[in-house]
């Protein structure tokens, strides 16, 4: 491992130019910064936590975004006791519950949803 101030990294090579479109991780980042406006991102803030059942959380807050009143139609698919999703926007905030395989689905569907025009 390569230190890095006081923090250890392991050796790994890292593209300066990734040659694939950005990940859906990636895409939630600048999504994020796109919302800071100096007041959203002390809200709530983005939210992702697992369930005991098990799974994934996750709760992205609205409210200060164009996505606040966007209507959402409930998202629900169950293909197996570990592998489903289901999304909902309440009270302007977009919730996703998953299997444990399923969070990049659920970053997925969040993601088609604030891209449609």
């Amino acid at each position: 491992m390569a230190a890095v101030g006081a923090c250890q990294t392991p050796d790994v090579a890292f593209s300066e130019t990734p040659q694939d479109p950005p990940g859906l991780l990636t895409w939630l980042q600048g999504w994020y910064t796109s919302q800071c406006d100096g007041d959203w991102e002390h809200g709530e803030g983005i939210q992702i936590a697992t369930l005991d059942n098990p799974g994934w959380r996750l709760r992205i807050p609205l409210a200060g975004t164009a996505w606040e009143t966007k209507p959402f139609a409930r998202f629900r698919v169950e293909r197996d006791e570990h592998d489903w999703v289901h999304a909902w926007v309440e009270q302007a905030t977009y919730h996703s519950a998953c299997g444990p395989t399923n969070l990049s689905e659920a970053l997925f569907v969040f993601r088609e949803w604030v891209s449609a025009v």
